[in-house]
């Protein structure tokens, strides 16, 4: 994923000139985890049962879990320790959740919890969980594994809805891929809902340029990748432009104007 070289690029995401040396001392002790692979029926914190994995990226891993007092489902996400110094990360991370409350395709945060695991502390962020299925469950599990152009053009408008608001928001998504996206059939389109971002640092137009690039890659492999693209219809090209990032960005320099496009795209 481009998150992952993106983070091995730079070290100073980590931002380690703010961490002590007894921090540093830990780093070292701990930076070989790279899976919890937690199992159904653990216990969280003393209050939360794992019912499965939801799916993981570059930060940490995300779980359903269920509350032991109230049976009400929520989602997890455990950050690594070694990509959380100081809980800089989760710090980061719950407040662009709260910041994008108001955002539909962004799930509503709760609160955090820690818990000891190997001698080590781990902060976990509490948040709703949605009902649905990961994208790439969702495609595997229909007919030829792809969408069809009208159904794929309804999935390209719900993603950029929701690719827009955050971006309104004055932030950006960072990382958009069929594997962090939770999707739902309702009627005619979908209901999309993100489970992670990936913070590249300060918000600018070139890292919003990303999460419309990211938006169009999903597109186009939803609905058959490569082995399709040479029979799709002008206008799907038009939207795709052969995945040039270059041409992308020129002709959709916002997720409005891609939403636009969609709107009112004439058919052939």
């Amino acid at each position: 994923m481009r998150a992952v070289k993106y983070a091995q690029k730079n070290i100073s995401y980590l931002k380690m000139s703010s961490i002590s040396k007894i921090d540093i001392f830990k780093f070292k002790k701990i930076k070989e985890m790279k899976s919890f692979d937690f199992q159904p029926g653990r216990i969280l914190a003393g209050k939360y049962k794992i019912i499965a994995k939801l799916g993981g990226g570059w930060e940490g891993e995300v779980y359903r879990i269920k509350e032991l007092n109230t049976g009400i489902e929520r989602a997890a996400k455990i950050f690594y320790p070694e990509r959380n110094m100081n809980n800089l990360s989760s710090e980061v991370y719950a407040k662009k959740l709260h910041k994008l409350r108001e955002c539909p395709m962004v799930i509503k945060y709760h609160n955090q919890e820690t818990m000891s695991y190997q001698t080590i502390s781990l902060t976990i962020l509490i948040s709703e969980y949605v009902e649905g299925l990961l994208l790439t469950e969702y495609l595997s599990r229909i007919k030829g594994k792809r969408l069809s152009i009208f159904q794929g053009i309804h999935l390209l408008h719900a993603l950029v809805k929701g690719i827009e608001c955050i971006h309104q928001h004055g932030e950006y998504h960072g990382d958009l891929h069929s594997e962090n996206i939770i999707i739902r059939r309702m009627g005619l389109s979908f209901e999309l809902k993100v489970l992670d971002f990936f913070n590249r640092g300060r918000v600018n137009s070139f890292k919003r340029g990303l999460d419309i690039i990211d938006a169009i890659r999903i597109f186009y492999d939803a609905i058959g990748g490569q082995k399709y693209y040479k029979n799709h219809p002008k206008e799907i090209k038009e939207i795709c432009c052969g995945l040039k990032q270059s041409l992308i960005l020129k002709k959709f320099k916002t997720a409005g104007a891609l939403r636009r496009h969609l709107e009112t795209q004439v058919w052939s």
